[in-house]
């Protein structure tokens, strides 16, 4: 049987619960009472569906990738294009979600942290239609990557705090953001961008996401007649894999597939696999939640490694480890050359250039996709756009000069 709602302690099978200081317990039972509360909410509902659609762009169009198709065999290749939404990605879903709450709360600021930056950018844009204060957690190697983003959540009247600790990736951001919370629990919301961390958060962020997969079922049947093959999405935290595969969890005959970044190989140790790597891979505690972990042979939090800084990250969210144990859902990982192969080939064919984390997705399409029949419909969550990684892209394949 599939755990689709955690119990009441938050748990998604053996994964989830809440690993916080005691601190941060009564700001945890105050956000769960009032999401259960605004679920039933109409006025909510309406206010959030308004901004979905006349803030952020909901419904994103389905998209026939013909020629991408033509590419794979003749395979028919769908595209959810969440990267036309607002600020760029999927990311803005959750962040009208969680923005109406904590207005509904009367918190006065939001804090978030960021790896890739498209949370960040959400939750400032976010912040700043809502009139609240907002601060954003980055590692230093991150917004280093991501410039482009650290300008524009600055644009948007984001105070950015750059960190310097540990990896200074977005495990170590979500530290910092974490600390911040505890001392302002009274007067701040902390605006969790993935679908990790401790209950509530996993459950809200995926009902946040939900309108994703919700969506695809019913554009899917309108253009194909029937249910696609397979859905397949990146993973780093899971927040828009779990958005779109939460709708079809119950389909069995659609086969569900999580890709994970697989850095520079499993082998080579840089990567950020959790399911993937059998040596580095295990159950343990990290941010809030008890989920699959990278952890060094001392039972370390492993510091990882990927081209696309919003995968780079120690831990999966809890309902991705159970779906995994549950054999619902398949995860599996792409290289950083796949994933650069994807974002050029996707770019040639469509027009269309993928965030770097949405290109893993892409990369693992072109892998499989000759192993299925001609005809095969496969979607891919086109999770966020690639505008954001191009100094990176031009880094690893040159500027095209000629």
């Amino acid at each position: 049987m599939i755990s689709i709602v955690p119990d009441r302690r938050g748990y998604f099978g053996p994964f989830g619960g809440q690993f916080v200081p005691e601190t941060l317990v009564p700001a945890l039972e105050e956000l769960q009472t009032a999401f259960f509360n605004c679920r039933k909410d109409k006025q909510f509902k309406l206010m959030l569906d308004y901004y979905l659609k006349q803030y952020a762009g909901r419904p994103t169009p389905l998209y026939f990738a013909e020629r991408f198709s033509e590419r794979l065999g003749g395979r028919k290749i769908y595209l959810k294009r969440e990267d036309l939404l607002h600020t760029g990605a999927h990311k803005i879903n959750n962040c009208l979600g969680q923005g109406l709450l904590a207005k509904k709360l009367g918190k006065k600021r939001i804090i978030a942290e960021t790896g890739a930056g498209q949370h960040g950018v959400a939750t400032a844009a976010v912040a700043a239609m809502l009139g609240l204060e907002c601060e954003i957690y980055m590692g230093e190697i991150d917004a280093e990557r991501q410039k482009l983003n650290v300008f524009r959540m600055r644009l948007l009247g984001a105070k950015v705090n750059l960190v310097y600790s540990g990896g200074r990736t977005l495990k170590d951001a979500v530290n910092d953001a974490l600390r911040d919370w505890t001392a302002n629990v009274k007067t701040t919301h902390y605006l969790l961008g993935s679908a990790l961390g401790p209950h509530p958060y996993p459950l809200m962020v995926r009902e946040f996401q939900r309108c994703i997969g919700q969506e695809t079922k019913k554009q899917i049947i309108k253009v194909e007649g029937r249910l696609p093959d397979l859905i397949c999405a990146c993973v780093g935290g899971g927040s828009n894999a779990i958005g779109i595969f939460y709708d079809f969890l119950k389909q069995r005959n659609v086969k569900l597939v999580g890709v994970e970044a697989g850095g520079l190989g499993i082998q080579s140790g840089k990567h950020a696999s959790r399911f993937s790597d059998p040596k580095l891979g295990r159950h343990g505690v990290l941010h809030g939640s008890y989920t699959y972990t990278l952890q060094n042979p001392d039972g370390q939090i492993y510091d990882t490694y990927s081209i696309s800084a919003g995968l780079d990250y120690s831990a999966v969210g809890p309902e991705h480890a159970c779906l995994r144990e549950r054999k619902r859902v398949s995860y599996t990982s792409v290289t950083d050359a796949e994933a650069l192969e994807g974002l050029q080939i996707l770019s040639e064919c469509e027009g269309i250039i993928p965030a770097l984390e949405s290109a893993h997705a892409v990369g693992y399409a072109m892998k499989i996709a000759k192993q299925f029949p001609k005809h095969t419909i496969i979607i891919i969550n086109l999770s966020g756009r690639g505008d954001k990684d191009m100094q990176q892209v031009i880094d690893q394949l040159g500027s095209f000069n000629s």
